[in-house]
């Protein structure tokens, strides 16, 4: 039996979402910019996504725009107002656990604006200071801040409204990475940008949203479009099923707030009894459905493989691949261990027998993976 637990950032279909596409693709397949009947039809599923999207985050339908995925919404927002912004400064604010879409955007050199970083340090829950981002937004030649809502790869939710009310003091628009989050907690509502993903609450992959508020000055880093945000346009299904899926799961989310929690404070008790385990990120004030744990004398990647033999597809925060065997740059920045680290994400189809094999195999696996290494008894 296959146990999928590695649900952040691409859930599987809800079932909304799937019926919500399938309508789309009979009557929302034209090009909605044509004005036959048929293109007719596919604006007008268009603009009902587009709307009950921005009903979901509290902004405009005009607000809202739609990408080809939450990295493109990422790079675009941080690319156009460090564009629109280059007279007040080149210096992008943001915690040393950012996305990485979001760090490469704030790094890339654009025509007339220099790359220029401002690192803000996490504490060991993976929290930001708020204080310490206060104190850099309050810098000369500040063009954007971005923080997330909530880190995906831990858990831990950020003192959003706090740097919020920092960012509106210093005049700097906030970019908030909602990509974890929504469809699990509550909308933030204070943002001037916020970027979304559909896959992570069980809509489909091929769209990204990204809302931005009218006061927000901006530019074009690339060509012009009748669509300004993202040339082209979007595919009219995946949008439509995004949006359905998004009132779906909101419509459920406090039962299966309640139901997640229970089962990552199960997760979290079990784990930490096993020996020389380190489980990370804020314990309360976090994620419903993300937990990371990490283990001495054990190599991340083998005990990923040793898990998926067994039956269960789980994630790993080390972020290693061969060729750099880098870890991850979020559990670097909170001084946790940083090896031997996995990252379950339940999904609302993730039951307590599914918890409760998981628990059983995974001290198994450890123990093989050390036993693989030579680490037994140490």
């Amino acid at each position: 039996m296959r146990t999928h637990l590695d649900n952040g950032g691409d859930a599987p279909l809800h079932p909304a979402a799937r019926a919500a596409y399938l309508r789309a693709l009979d009557d929302g397949w034209a090009d909605p910019r044509r004005l036959h009947a048929e293109g007719r039809r596919a604006a007008v599923l268009l603009g009902a996504a587009r709307e009950s999207l921005a009903a979901s985050l509290g902004a405009r339908t005009e607000e809202v725009h739609l990408a080809a995925s939450h990295t493109a919404a990422l790079h675009a927002g941080v690319l156009a107002v460090r564009t629109g912004r280059r007279r007040r400064g080149p210096v992008v604010v943001l915690p040393r656990i950012e996305r990485a879409a979001v760090r490469h955007a704030a790094e890339l050199a654009l025509p007339g604006v220099e790359p220029r970083t401002e690192l803000v340090d996490v504490d060991r829950a993976g929290r930001v200071d708020a204080e310490a981002m206060a104190a850099a937004l309050a810098l000369p030649g500040v063009a954007l801040a971005c923080l997330q809502q909530a880190n995906g790869e831990v858990g831990t939710c950020q003192p959003l409204a706090r740097v919020a009310e920092a960012a509106r003091a210093a005049s700097v628009p906030l970019l908030v990475d909602a990509g974890a989050a929504l469809g699990h907690v509550p909308a933030p509502a204070a943002w001037d940008l916020l970027a979304a993903d559909p896959a992570d609450w069980g809509g489909p992959r091929g769209v990204g949203v990204l809302a931005v508020r009218s006061r927000v000055r901006w530019g074009r880093s690339w060509p012009q479009d009748p669509e300004p945000w993202f040339p082209g346009g979007v595919s009219v299904p995946a949008a439509f099923a995004a949006a359905a899926s998004l009132e779906a799961v909101t419509a459920d989310r406090q039962a299966e707030d309640e139901r997640r929690r229970a089962l990552v404070a199960r997760v979290r008790a079990s784990v930490a009894r096993i020996p020389d385990t380190e489980v990370v990120g804020d314990p309360q004030d976090r994620l419903p459905h993300v937990v990371t744990f990490s283990f001495l004398y054990v190599d991340g990647e083998a005990l990923v493989t040793e898990l998926d033999r067994a039956g269960f597809g789980v994630g790993s925060g080390s972020a290693c691949t061969a060729s750099t065997l880098e870890p991850s740059h979020v559990l670097a920045a909170m001084g946790v261990l940083t090896h031997g680290n996995v990252r379950i994400a339940l999904d609302r189809t993730t039951s307590e027998d599914d918890v409760d094999r998981f628990l059983a195999e995974l001290p198994r696996a450890v123990a093989r993976v050390r036993s693989m290494l030579g680490a037994e008894g140490l």
